[in-house]
């Protein structure tokens, strides 16, 4: 059976349930993960729960050969991850914060709690972090492991200039930035430098192929071949000062858009991806790779205002970044399909046209894709799984589970 899901199976396995609803084809799911895992050509993939936010979900790829570990978005939810994981097979599994945190009464929970200790590492990007961490246990506390976070966003203007493509993350750019600070980590007490990570987010998270943008695309790809080349230099370099002053457990880069040139990169140990796993319309414009749809949403038709227009309920699930219409959510099938430029996806209807409105009744159901892979779980408390033909499970989300990370 193809992964693609299509409109009858998608309508005949939820007919019993009322929309809104999420579903999980994990048969796209299971595939996406395969994918990942060809792609990566051996080099272990760490899971983006950010991505995810769903521990079924977790759990059933930390199963998949080629996944190790969870790179998480605050600390309470590795925390989160480290106690309910506690007694179970993935009990000591690897939890890396990919975000410095300033959370006083995480870091002391965290302090207190040995297991937690073993297997989650917190990220700093400076001197700052460390004192905050003094600050909130004491200097007398006990050890913290520590992961240091590369800036590797590309400047190709005398590597500091005003010309600056990617995310603005870390303050540590250059091999001697990261040494600086890998020296202050081991002369302190109480921390223990376990990894470095470089996410180029101008490379793993921006698709090389926008759709009627062909000038656009050949000039993305040159931007990332450029960038490609400066990072696995500078990495490398970075790399090479920091294990002259001791080991490292891992070095983590890249994401889903980035694997290949990622792992390409001798220096890294690791990659992280999430998103590959869900397929959102974000990582619909690559030349590289082509993730299923895995998650996807449905809406009720309730109005049929004006001929081929049907209005449904709820839809308005923006994804966060810079405010556009790449932003909102799109209608998947029936396909042939359009949100309205005035209106867009809205807070209690979306109105959608074109021709599959005219055959669509009230009480019909439009499915639909979200532009970011993990927030659509802020959305929902549980996501249907469908495999083959039917819901064969129903699971909660984390805030199905009571919990929000951010």
């Amino acid at each position: 059976m193809s992964p693609n899901p299509s409109r009858a199976r998608l309508d005949t396995a939820t007919k019993h349930l009322d929309p809104p609803l999420a579903v999980v084809d994990v048969d796209a799911f299971d595939h996406n993960a395969a994918d990942l895992v060809r792609r990566a050509a051996g080099t272990p993939i760490r899971v983006a729960s950010k991505s995810v936010r769903c521990r079924y979900l977790l759990e059933r790829v930390l199963h998949t050969p080629g996944f190790a570990g969870v790179m998480a978005y605050t600390l309470p939810e590795a925390l989160w991850l480290s106690q309910i994981w506690s007694g179970t097979e993935f009990a000591g599994t690897d939890l890396l914060v990919a975000y410095p945190t300033v959370d006083h009464a995480a870091l002391r929970r965290l302090a207190a709690d040995e297991p937690a200790r073993a297997a989650i590492s917190i990220m700093v990007d400076s001197v700052d972090h460390l004192d905050l961490v003094d600050a909130a246990l004491g200097t007398d506390h006990p050890e913290i492991r520590v992961c240091l976070e590369l800036d590797v966003s590309w400047r190709p203007v005398l590597g500091r200039g005003e010309v600056h493509v990617g995310p603005r993350r870390s303050p540590v750019f250059t091999p001697r930035d990261a040494a600086g600070l890998a020296r202050e980590v081991l002369r302190r007490p109480g921390f223990r430098l376990v990894g470095l990570m470089a996410y180029e987010g101008q490379i793993a998270g921006l698709g090389d192929s926008p759709a009627g943008r062909p000038l656009l695309a050949a000039t993305l790809r040159w931007m990332q071949r450029r960038s490609a080349a400066e990072l696995a230099q500078r990495r490398a370099a970075a790399v090479a000062e920091i294990t002259a002053l001791g080991p490292l457990e891992f070095v983590n880069g890249g994401g889903t858009g980035s694997i290949e040139t990622t792992t390409a990169d001798r220096s890294v140990t690791e990659v992280a991806a999430g998103s590959g796993l869900i397929g959102p319309t974000l990582f619909d414009n690559y030349q590289r790779f082509s993730p299923q749809p895995a998650v996807l949403f449905a809406l009720p038709v309730v109005r049929r205002p004006a001929r081929g227009i049907v209005t449904l309920f709820g839809g308005g699930y923006i994804a966060s970044g810079p405010a556009g219409r790449d932003r909102l959510p799109s209608p998947y099938l029936p396909a042939g399909l359009r949100l309205l430029p005035m209106e867009g996806a809205g807070e209690v209807q979306t109105p959608v046209a074109g021709r599959a409105a005219s055959d669509l009744r009230v009480g019909d159901r439009v499915w639909l894709r979200h532009t970011k892979a993990g927030e659509l779980a802020e959305r929902f408390t549980e996501y249907h799984v469908i495999e083959g033909d039917a819901v064969s499970r129903t699971v909660p989300t984390y805030r199905g589970e009571a919990v929000t990370f951010g």
